[in-house]
């Protein structure tokens, strides 16, 4: 695996890069090909956190994980379980398109086999009325939700408003 890592506001040493690679080392038996895969880490300083960030662009999928921790290295072992999980959680749609095209994953039979049962648990229609996305902005906070579907009248079309983590807002337009 070819693994870039860049800091911000932090100088990566040679013992945190050291550290990095090794836990990297072990996603290596989930791919057929881990000399083909290239992995991003972005190690940044934010409040007092450290924050590791780390994209695996494969052929189909990009797995990424973010997690913040006040220790580096424990952030690092977090990032790399969450991917771990991703990989694992995803296992049976991966393979399944697997056959269809291939995406770069090897999974082997020793590899504990993880059935995720996907049901719909809840369904919900809303009437929405046509509004501008102050406003939705505005019902979003008064509901307490972090997302808020919404008839947008600026962009003529049905958005989708939510809060980041950085406490600004984005939003998704459907046409």
């Amino acid at each position: 695996m070819n693994i870039n890592i860049r800091g911000d506001k932090i100088e990566v040493t040679d013992s945190i890069r050291n550290y990095v690679k090794e836990k990297l080392q072990r996603l290596e038996r989930y791919f057929e090909d881990p000399t083909s895969i290239d992995a991003h880490v972005l190690i940044r300083v934010r409040n007092g956190n450290e924050i590791i960030e780390v994209t695996i662009p494969t052929n189909r999928y990009t797995l990424r994980a973010e997690e913040k921790n006040v220790d580096l290295y424990a952030a690092i072992d977090l990032v790399i379980d969450v991917l771990e999980r991703q990989i694992r959680k995803n296992k049976t749609k991966l393979n399944k398109k697997r056959s269809e095209e291939p995406i770069g994953f090897a999974f082997l039979d020793d590899i504990e086999d993880e059935e995720i049962q996907e049901t719909i648990v809840k369904r919900k229609d809303i009437d929405s009325k046509p509004m501008g996305e102050e406003e939705a902005i505005l019902q979003m906070e008064l509901l307490g939700h972090d997302f808020f579907l919404f008839k947008n009248v600026d962009e003529e079309c049905v958005s989708l408003i939510y809060k980041r983590k950085d406490g600004n807002y984005g939003i998704i337009n459907s046409r």
